[in-house]
């Protein structure tokens, strides 16, 4: 596939040898307009936690380097929220969803969500759910223009968040 610049891009699952640029593109991020992220969030644990469960995807370009990432999280706080629609389980929810600065602004994160909802779908979820902060503009535009519902609003980690949930419905793989 490519993005809006015309490059090559190759969606696929992360593994132990990403893990340092992964990380990299995580901390690349922090400070910069509308990322709530710190320089101990997203970190290696999470990382860890994520290629543990088969969970981590990443975006690269025609040489091989990251520009993007996405994780598939298990997180007992965000499942238990009760603003999730019952009739859209089994769901998980897709999570530090990070582009390389230079990459912003070219689809890439819509794309990541897309193929992070295509995996869902295979593994039999039903709907796909997340947490945006509520000043992450960036995130609120690219998540309103795929149809996103948000469904919700709580307060964790020490910032305030919408609850954004999408069905598969008739889309099942």
């Amino acid at each position: 596939m490519k993005n809006k610049d015309n490059t090559d891009l190759t969606f696929q699952r992360a593994d132990r040898g990403d893990k340092a640029e992964i990380l990299e593109l995580y901390h690349s991020l922090v400070g910069t307009e509308c990322c709530a992220w710190t320089m101990d969030y997203p970190g290696e644990e999470d990382i860890e936690g994520d290629l543990a469960r088969d969970g981590l995807f990443c975006m690269k370009n025609a040489e091989g380097r990251i520009v993007g990432a996405i994780s598939i999280d298990r997180d007992e706080a965000v499942e238990s929220l009760s603003c999730w629609t019952k009739e859209l389980m089994p769901a998980a929810e897709l999570s530090r969803l990070g582009v390389q600065v230079e990459y912003q602004n070219q689809g890439i994160a819509r794309m990541l969500l897309q193929y992070g909802m295509e995996e869902l779908k295979r593994q039999g979820k039903k709907s796909v759910h997340f947490l945006v902060c509520k000043t992450n503009e960036k995130a609120i535009r690219s998540y309103n223009k795929l149809d996103f519902n948000v469904v919700g609003e709580c307060e964790m980690y020490g910032e305030e968040w919408w609850c954004y949930e999408h069905g598969f419905f008739g889309e099942m793989a």
